[in-house]
């Protein structure tokens, strides 16, 4: 099952008493910082959480599937997130 931002407004909203909309407008303004953050090819550590960070992989020559082609794929940035160590306690 996958849990949506919108569970996830709901939870912190029933167990705190704070109104949903506030909620939602933090937990909003809290993801746009750190897309923000990352774009500007920052780190973003929150501790006993994990670790975002943005890698570039190199360009390649990959292969289309269907013909069997050589297709040039470009260079990219990719996010890549690391647990942290409570996060891998947590979740056996």
């Amino acid at each position: 099952m996958a849990i949506t931002k919108k569970d996830i407004v709901l939870k912190i909203a029933n167990e705190t008493g704070i109104k949903q909309v506030d909620v939602k407008h933090v937990v909003q303004s809290t993801l746009d910082k750190i897309t923000e953050f990352l774009s500007q090819g920052n780190t973003v550590e929150l501790r006993n959480f994990g670790i975002f960070k943005v890698k570039s992989r190199r360009g390649r020559l990959g292969r289309n599937p269907r013909t069997g082609q050589e297709v040039p794929v470009p260079p990219k940035k990719v996010v890549v997130f690391k647990p942290g160590l409570i996060m891998k306690r947590d979740i056996k």
